[in-house]
């Protein structure tokens, strides 16, 4: 897995369906192979990444705009304050972000999150344990505050072989909050 592929990955197209109505963050998002998707699914979608050449590939794209950020280094989070129906994250990981894609979620909102995992140095890049995902690194990073869909983590043979995890987690809706509040109080 490359971040240039063209293809949207089967993990974000097998879970997109379930992000509600409203606009979607692609994070990272190299040449906007998911934010096409997302868009042809309904969504306003804003795809973020840091390459102005990557951006320039959305350039027309209907329903997607496009956000030049160095997301890495202490730099401050572009997107403050904002929330989203969806977020998507593949083939990228810095942790320090994890804190902002939470906060990020509205109420009822879907994260699917697929990147590389110790062991793909096997395959090639990413080789560096810093861009590479401990064991179960997804599951502890996200679900005591999310519900938990899907889950995997170990080796995929296509498009390429690669050791990997996703994650496919929901925020509770606004209601549901609200009832379990209720219940407690």
């Amino acid at each position: 897995m490359t971040h240039e592929l063209v293809t949207p990955s089967p993990w974000v197209t097998r879970w997109a369906r379930l992000i509600p109505e409203g606009e979607v963050l692609d994070l990272a998002c190299g040449r906007g192979r998911h934010a096409r998707l997302l868009a042809a699914l309904g969504h306003d979608v804003t795809a973020v990444d840091r390459d102005p050449e990557a951006l320039a590939a959305l350039a027309g794209a209907a329903r997607v705009r496009t956000l030049e950020a160095d997301l890495e280094g202490g730099k401050p989070w572009p997107l403050p304050g904002r929330r989203f129906a969806g977020i998507v994250v593949t083939n990228y990981l810095y942790r320090p972000l994890f804190p902002n894609l939470l906060a990020a979620l509205a109420p009822g909102a879907v994260l699917i999150y697929e990147t590389f995992a110790l062991g793909n140095e096997r395959f090639g890049r990413p080789a560096n344990p810093h861009f590479l995902l401990r064991a179960g690194e997804l599951l502890d990073a996200f679900a005591s505050a999310l519900t938990v869909i899907a889950f995997e983590q170990g080796l995929v043979s296509s498009p390429c072989p690669a050791v990997v995890q996703r994650l496919c987690a929901a925020r509770a809706p606004a209601d549901s909050i609200a009832l379990d509040g209720a219940k407690s109080g």
